[in-house]
């Protein structure tokens, strides 16, 4: 009997360790210095280029703010992105498919890595 509750213990906390790692605190950019000073506009410009080269659907919902989705299989991710002449933020919104957990600003591992990707690429265009 002591046999089996160690086993079954050792299953459930190499369960609980296998799930954990598949999930990260949410990864969001506050206020990104842009290097150069540059129009919001042209921010925008490279918001959107860099954003589409990765597969997200960019768009200005008004002036200095862009939503942006990336559908990947049976993923969604929905970040919203505040702009102006000398910075940008990355913000998550909302998600399908990604284990997000709301109490813990949890989710899965691969959207952080999404959301660096796409940070890289706005500042190689800027």
């Amino acid at each position: 009997m002591k046999t089996k509750l160690k086993i079954v213990s050792a299953l459930l906390l190499s369960a609980f360790i296998f799930v954990a790692c598949g999930a990260a605190k949410v990864y969001n950019v506050p206020k990104h210095k842009v290097a150069h000073k540059n129009s919001s506009a042209t921010v925008y410009k490279a918001i959107k280029s860099a954003g589409q080269s990765l597969g997200w659907q960019i768009h200005q919902i008004k002036p200095g703010v862009a939503q942006g989705k990336l559908y990947l299989r049976t993923h969604l991710a929905v970040v919203r992105i505040n702009y102006n002449s000398s910075s940008y933020s990355i913000r998550y919104v909302s998600s399908k498919n990604l284990n997000y957990n709301a109490k813990s600003q949890t989710i899965h591992t691969n959207y952080n890595g999404w959301i660096q990707n796409l940070e890289k690429a706005i500042d190689v265009r800027l």
